[in-house]
């Protein structure tokens, strides 16, 4: 089973497991041995300068590359379909890399606003002092994409399902606008997996993502991927338009592998790696699971009369139902918000429960619920937070695996 149509044949979760070493492990191990060493020795000096010059698949320095964390990126493009995948420290760091690597000073992003709070803060505040101007936009309004747009537009930049508003961008709609500009669609995918969406349906370019939520199996270990799609043709653009294209690595990942990510040295740990390539081989058994129970709880709360609202994508009366539907497989993520009285009716009913958790984070095994609006955008100034939308009554949830009935009776008695 070596050929191209042979691997197409294979389903999601076979292709993820069956993902190959790039080279045999002398002791047969089923699972990649971690490297934790930062050099690797070479036969020659002329051997040793091929590698530094991309010209051969060898590892020199593993803040550069390290077979370990390899692995994990070769698993990443088994399961996402992409030309190339690099990994890195946290989401965050796929995230500036990202823009480190398209955006120089005097060109702009076109984005949406309704962004993870670092995120947003990233291309607010960060990206300002180097030059680089963000126009944030309505994805739902074509016309205001396309007035954002000028000669100077280097990407557009949405999330997937919008955290924590659950907004659904029409993505073959924008592409159409983009591709008519010539312009590349970033996406942070975080929120669905590979098997729940074709990226070449929706036109999606480039991804990045949290590797530390779906990806790692229970939230063992923090780190982020940039998946690139390969299908871009980076020539226009004043930054990477005169580099030159390495065969099987665009220009993008050319640049971005061979300096910015070197330079800015927020590398994966091997460990970090091993941990959450074990995390892909469980990624889709843990999805539908964790997706089934969200849509299950999203529908229960949604006929509780002390629920104001409650936001899921699939639910009858959300905005974004029928684009939802078509675009994605299965039941879309694991993550839902409500909507109580006030601030303190969310105290005082997540100070209530007993079973799930109050932490951050996304797709943990565990279910966790925070208040957006007082922790992850609590430094927000309240314009900034009028305009990235997040309010004091709402609360998120991140489902994990336990029963939905017991989840249903832990909420039931934190409302009585």
């Amino acid at each position: 089973m070596n050929t191209q149509k042979d691997k197409e044949a294979l389903s999601f979760q076979t292709k993820i497991i069956k993902a190959e070493y790039p080279k045999q492990d002398i002791h047969g191990a089923l699972n990649i041995p971690v490297y934790r060493n930062a050099a690797f020795e070479f036969p020659d000096s002329k051997t040793m300068a091929e590698a530094f010059r991309y010209r051969t698949e060898l590892h020199t320095y593993s803040r550069i590359s390290n077979p370990t964390v390899t692995y994990l990126e070769e698993k990443i493009k088994q399961a996402s379909g992409a030309e190339n995948v690099i990994a890195l420290a946290s989401g965050m760091a796929a995230i500036s890399n990202t823009f480190f690597t398209i955006a120089s000073a005097g060109t702009n992003i076109v984005a949406s606003p309704h962004l993870f709070g670092n995120t947003f803060s990233f291309l607010k505040s960060t990206l300002s002092d180097f030059g680089v101007e963000v126009r944030f936009v309505n994805t739902g309004n074509p016309d205001e994409i396309k007035s954002a747009i000028d000669e100077n537009t280097c990407v557009f930049f949405t999330e997937i399902i919008s955290n924590p508003h659950l907004e659904v961008a029409n993505f073959p709609e924008i592409s159409k606008i983009l591709k008519e500009n010539n312009i590349p669609m970033l996406v942070d995918t975080t929120l669905i997996p590979w098997s729940g969406y074709d990226a070449s349906r929706l036109g999606i370019d480039l991804e990045v993502v949290s590797t530390t939520k779906y990806i790692s199996g229970g939230a063992t270990s923090i780190g982020g991927v940039i998946v690139d799609y390969g299908n871009y043709d980076w020539k226009t653009n004043r930054k990477l338009g005169a580099l030159p294209k390495p065969k099987g690595m665009s220009r993008f990942m050319f640049k971005l592998r061979s300096e910015i990510a070197r330079n800015l040295g927020a590398c994966m740990a091997p460990d970090t790696a091993y941990m959450q390539s074990i995390g892909m081989d469980s990624l889709q058994l843990r999805y539908e699971r964790m997706s089934s129970t969200a849509y299950e709880l999203a529908l229960y709360l949604s006929e509780n009369p002390q629920i104001e609202n409650v936001n899921y994508p699939k639910l009858q009366n959300s905005a974004y139902k029928n684009i939802s539907d078509a675009f994605f497989s299965g039941n879309p993520g694991a993550m839902f918000t409500v909507n109580l009285r006030s601030r303190d009716a969310c105290y005082a009913f997540m100070d209530k429960l007993q079973i799930i958790r109050r932490a951050t984070n996304l797709f943990d095994n565990k279910t966790l619920v925070i208040h957006p609006e007082s922790t992850i955008y609590a430094t927000f100034s309240p314009e900034m937070k009028k305009v990235t939308g997040i309010g004091d009554n709402l609360l998120r949830f991140s489902v994990g695996l336990e029963s939905p009935k017991d989840l249903i009776r832990d909420i039931e008695q934190a409302l009585t």
